[in-house]
């Protein structure tokens, strides 16, 4: 088990690292998923002993290795940008840990083929690095990790460099790669999606603090508070000030300019429990629509700024009162801009958060620092 005990990071007078604690067990896989300058790599940096925390404990196995060297712990790590030895072949790039492990000359040629070939290299072995594709390089870095054989993998975007159809693959082969080596996984990534298709544990990071931590689904669909619902959300979540009375919110996105209340939602049977007062309703952009998502779906008037086509799908951006939202439609959808539209709202995914940030929703994850 690797631990962060109330880890921090400061330097420059600047904090990195809020007081952090996380529990990794082995054999699992772990995202870490945040905006750029969230902390992810700082964290992994920690997590390696690239950087000793400025207080708290990092400990393997009940051990602290807080001050113990990266060269000591049995640790892999890969970044965004690819680091391979350049006048090495990639055969030799990926045999590098084994033979400074000590291993056989069979154990290595038979360990390196099976990477390449996982990795799609096995017409590229005899190549140096420089002669091949950044996506090659790539893949050249991460089989020299899966080939060490240890305790601790860290993956720091490692697919950013890769093209679209070679990153959709590998998204879906690598948790398979590493499941049976009985190594912590970490992976960090700024893409919800990649979260979701990864599984696993999910830690939302912002500004330096994790914000919540458990199973990657349960803290997408059942967020503690707005700051974790916003960072699991791409295109952003939407976000609208309202006001419970009973059994409807009376929108509030129009009374910063003077306007009227702008709009009613009924308050769905999930959020039933939640007292009268001020609230923040959020939804995901694939929770509105131009058409009912379900029978009695509540419609809402807004206005059409910009439509954004992206194949298969659009992402058409709406103004309602003060409240810029972004609906996600399936295949071309190309509406003039400033048209008067009514869109449907599917209230049972609505969230609700208090003034403060809270969820109101049950269930809310509680997990992680």
């Amino acid at each position: 088990m690797l631990e962060l005990i109330n880890v921090t990071k400061v330097a420059g007078g600047q904090t990195f690292i809020h007081p952090t604690s996380l529990a990794l067990q082995r054999g699992s896989l772990n995202v870490l998923l945040g905006p750029t300058l969230s902390g992810k790599t700082t964290l992994m940096r920690l997590m390696a002993g690239l950087e000793k925390p400025t207080s708290g404990e990092v400990r393997f196995d009940g051990k602290d290795v807080a001050g113990v060297p990266v060269q000591k712990r049995n640790v892999a790590m890969v970044y965004q940008q690819f680091i391979n030895y350049p006048s090495m072949t990639v055969y030799n790039n990926i045999a590098s840990p084994l033979k400074v492990a000590g291993e056989s000359a069979d154990v290595i040629d038979s360990s390196v083929k099976r990477a390449a070939e996982l990795m799609r290299l096995t017409p590229y072995l005899d190549r140096l690095p420089l002669s091949l594709s950044g996506g090659q390089q790539q893949r050249t870095a991460l089989a020299r990790a899966i080939v060490k054989k240890a305790d601790l993998i860290l993956l720091d975007e490692p697919l950013a460099n890769l093209d679209y159809k070679l990153r959709e693959e590998m998204r879906e082969e690598l948790p398979k790669i590493f499941s049976a080596s009985g190594a912590i996984f970490v992976y960090a990534t700024t893409e919800p999606s990649e979260a979701l298709l990864l599984g696993g544990n999910t830690a939302t990071l912002h500004e330096g603090q994790i914000s919540q931590f458990g199973k990657t689904i349960s803290v997408y669909r059942r967020p503690r508070d707005l700051v974790t619902a916003k960072t699991f959300a791409d295109p952003p979540l939407n976000t609208v000030a309202a006001i419970k009375h009973g059994d409807r919110f009376s929108l509030r996105d129009n009374e910063a300019s003077g306007g009227a209340k702008s709009g009613a939602l009924p308050v769905p049977g999930h959020l039933a429990d939640v007292g009268d007062g001020p609230v923040t309703l959020a939804f995901q952009p694939h929770h509105i629509a131009l058409s009912p998502a379900f029978e009695g779906a509540p419609s809402l008037s807004v206005r059409t700024q910009i439509s954004e086509i992206a194949g298969s799908e659009s992402f058409v951006h709406v103004r309602h009162g003060d409240s810029r939202w972004v609906m996600l439609s399936h295949g071309v959808c190309d509406l003039d801009p400033a048209l008067d539209v009514d869109v449907y709202v599917d209230t049972r995914h609505l969230m609700a958060f208090s003034e403060d940030g809270r969820a109101l929703q049950p269930d809310a994850t509680s997990g992680g620092t």
